[in-house]
C-alpha cells in the first residue's frame, strides 16, 4: 500500500471560510492542501449579492448579530479579523465596492472578483489547489488525519473541514462536516433552513393574490424586529424582513407584521372617518399601500361600505391589526431556497479561539459548517473570513 501523500494541513471545502484558513496557514509557511468537490473554488461566493456578493458588513463584528446555542461562542474570531479587515485585503486588490443599505458592502463588479483575490492569495502563499476531489474515507490512525480519495491517500496532522451545511444543494451542498464530526465524538445543532421565504397555510390563502406584491413592514418574533421589505410570494411570504426572521422561527411560532411601520394605523383609521364619512375604507388603505393588498386587507378586516358606517372600536381594531398582523407560516421553502443553514457542529466541542475540536486535537471546523449564523447582509461572509483566519493561525 503506497504511503500517503504529506502535507501539513488539508482543508477540505474550497469556498469562502476555506480559502480564508488556506491563504492564512499558507502564510504561515505550511504546506496546503485545499479540497473540493466542485470543478471550481467559490462557487458559492459567485452566485452571492445577486452576482456582486455582499462580502461583509460594516457591523459584521457585533457577536450579537449571529445565531447559535453559544452566543458568546464567535464573539473571539470575530473579534481577531474585523470587516476593515477584509475590505483592507479587497482594497489591496483594487476591488471597487459600495456600501448599500443597512451595511452592506457589494462589488462594484462582479463577485468573481472576490473569488479570483482569494485565489491569487493561495497562490502567492502556496496552496496546493485540487478540485473534482471526492473524500471516500477519512481516519486518523496515528497522528496524522489520513483522507481517502479515488486519487490515492492523503495524510496531514492537521484538517480542516470547511464543506458549510445544506443550503442550495444544487450548488453541491451537502451534510458532510456533520457526518465527519460525529465520526470524531462530537454532537451536531440540528440543522434548519436560515434566511429563507416562509410558506403559508390555507387560512392565509388570501395572500396568494398578491404575488409580486412588496412593502416595507417590521417583521417580529419574541425579541427579534426587522424593518425591511416584505414581498408577496405565490406560496407564501419571502424579501428580507421575511429572510431575517425566518431564522428565529420554528414550526408552530406566528409572526408578526407591521404593516404600516411609524404610523398608528387605529389613530388613521379614525382620522379619516372624521374627515371623509363617505369614502370607502378601501379607498383611504390605497393610499398607503399597493391597491391589491389594500383591496385584499379592507376585505380581511371586513370594511365595507362607507367609514361612517363603521364604529371607532372596530376601526381601532382594524388599525391594530394592521400595525401587528400576525402570520403562522406552516413551513419554508427548505434548503433547496435557504441562503444558509442555522445550526451545526456544535460549538460546544470547539475552541473558540481556534475552532479546533477538543475531543481531537488537529481538526478543525469552520463557517457554516459550525452552528454560528449571521444575519443576512454580509454577516455569514464575515464569519467565514474570521472563522477561516482562526484557524488558519492554528492549523
Amino acid at each position: 500500500m503506497p504511503a500517503p501523500t504529506s502535507h501539513d494541513v488539508i482543508i477540505i471545502g474550497a469556498g469562502a471560510a476555506g480559502m480564508m484558513c488556506a491563504l492564512t496557514a499558507g502564510q504561515r509557511g505550511r504546506r496546503v492542501l485545499l479540497l473540493d468537490h466542485l470543478d471550481r473554488a467559490g462557487a458559492k461566493i459567485l452566485i452571492s449579492g445577486g452576482g456582486r456578493c455582499n462580502f461583509t458588513n460594516v457591523d459584521g463584528g457585533l457577536a450579537e448579530r449571529y445565531l447559535s446555542a453559544n452566543p458568546h461562542f464567535a464573539r473571539s474570531a470575530l473579534g481577531r479579523y474585523r470587516p476593515a479587515d477584509f475590505i483592507d485585503l479587497v482594497d489591496r486588490h483594487g476591488i471597487a465596492w459600495h456600501e448599500k443599505t443597512l451595511g452592506q458592502l457589494f462589488c462594484d463588479g462582479s463577485a468573481r472578483q472576490i473569488v479570483a483575490m482569494l485565489e491569487e492569495e493561495c497562490a502567492a502563499s502556496g496552496v496546493e489547489t485540487k478540485l473534482l476531489t471526492r473524500i471516500s474515507a477519512i481516519s486518523k490512525p496515528d497522528e496524522r488525519f489520513r483522507v481517502e480519495t479515488p486519487g490515492g491517500s492523503l495524510a496531514a496532522p492537521s484538517l480542516v473541514i470547511a464543506t458549510g451545511g445544506p443550503s442550495i444543494p444544487k450548488m453541491g451542498a451537502t451534510g458532510f462536516a456533520y457526518d465527519v464530526a460525529r465520526q470524531f465524538g462530537l454532537k451536531v445543532v440540528e440543522p434548519r433552513p436560515a434566511l429563507v421565504p416562509l410558506t403559508l397555510g390555507q387560512d392565509d390563502r388570501l395572500f396568494e393574490t398578491l404575488s409580486g406584491v412588496s412593502l416595507d413592514v417590521v417583521a417580529s418574533l419574541g425579541k427579534a424586529r426587522f424593518r425591511e421589505a416584505a414581498l408577496f410570494t405565490h406560496r407564501g411570504l419571502s424579501g428580507p424582513a421575511i429572510l431575517q426572521i425566518s431564522s428565529y422561527w420554528r414550526h408552530g411560532d406566528t409572526l408578526s407584521l407591521d404593516l404600516l411601520p411609524g404610523t398608528d394605523a387605529a389613530a388613521l383609521l379614525v382620522a379619516a372617518k372624521q374627515a371623509r364619512p363617505r369614502a370607502e375604507p378601501r379607498t383611504i388603505l390605497r393610499e398607503h399601500f399597493p391597491d391589491r393588498l389594500a383591496d385584499v386587507l379592507a376585505d380581511r378586516l371586513g370594511l365595507s361600505g362607507p367609514m361612517l358606517g363603521h364604529k371607532d372600536q372596530a376601526l381601532v381594531a382594524a388599525g391594530r391589526r394592521l400595525n401587528a398582523w400576525p402570520f403562522m407560516p406552516n413551513g419554508s421553502e427548505g434548503f433547496a431556497k435557504a441562503e444558509v443553514t442555522i445550526g451545526g457542529v456544535s460549538t460546544d466541542g470547539l475552541d473558540q479561539r481556534t475552532l479546533m475540536a477538543k475531543k481531537a486535537p488537529g481538526l478543525h471546523f469552520i463557517g457554516e459548517a459550525v452552528d454560528v449564523t449571521g444575519w443576512l447582509g454580509g454577516y455569514n461572509f464575515q464569519w467565514a473570513w474570521a472563522s477561516g483566519r482562526a484557524a488558519g493561525e492554528a492549523a
